[in-house]
């Protein structure tokens, strides 16, 4: 199965903030074709169809790591008030009470942005799920039948925590601060 372009366009405009997948005002509104201005208008008209779960105002500090770590929100530093942020719901929501056909269009394609990567996670999930049931069988095999000897054992180890290292997300190094730094700041 192929994935649409515009699908993967989407998804790559989902961020991470607040445990939560969300994507901004600003690239809900690109992808909407309509100005952020506009979106922003019809979801406070529309206040009662957007409760807390759906929409939030990202804080000064979520601002600055958004437009630290999006290049293409760059934009967003100019912004006077903090943009909002959408979860799946609050996406679809903005899609219904934006009567745009390219609205609609598009909030199909933010539908299945969310679900595949929802369905990526499960996949993650049930993959440490049945790497556990293996090791554990593994064990079991190996108490059972003598004949499985000790360095197999380890090296079955050595896989099993290679492959758990892999599933895990790469953590970020620590950013150098940028400028000078005087001795007693360190």
């Amino acid at each position: 199965m192929t994935i649409p372009a515009s699908v993967l366009r989407v998804e790559q405009r989902i961020l991470m903030i607040r445990n939560q997948r969300v994507m901004v005002d600003a690239d809900l509104a690109e992808l909407y074709g309509v100005p952020t201005r506009r979106l922003n208008e019809q979801v406070k008209r529309n206040a009662e169809r957007f409760p807390a779960d759906f929409v939030f105002q990202l804080t000064a500090e979520e601002k600055a790591e958004v437009i630290a770590n999006c290049d293409h929100l760059n934009k967003l530093k100019f912004a006077k008030t903090p943009p909002f942020a959408f979860t799946e719901h609050g996406a679809i929501q903005a899609s219904n009470i934006l009567h745009s056909p390219q609205a609609v269009e598009m909030g199909v394609y933010v539908v299945r942005a969310f679900v595949r990567l929802r369905e990526a996670l499960a996949s993650s999930r049930e993959l440490a799920a049945k790497l556990d049931a293996l090791e554990q069988k593994t064990e079991l095999l190996s108490l059972q039948h003598e004949t499985l000897n000790s360095n197999t054992r380890a090296k079955f180890k050595q896989v099993f925590e290679a492959l758990r290292q892999l599933m895990t997300p790469p953590t970020e190094p620590p950013k150098r601060p940028i400028g000078f730094i005087r001795p007693e700041e360190k």
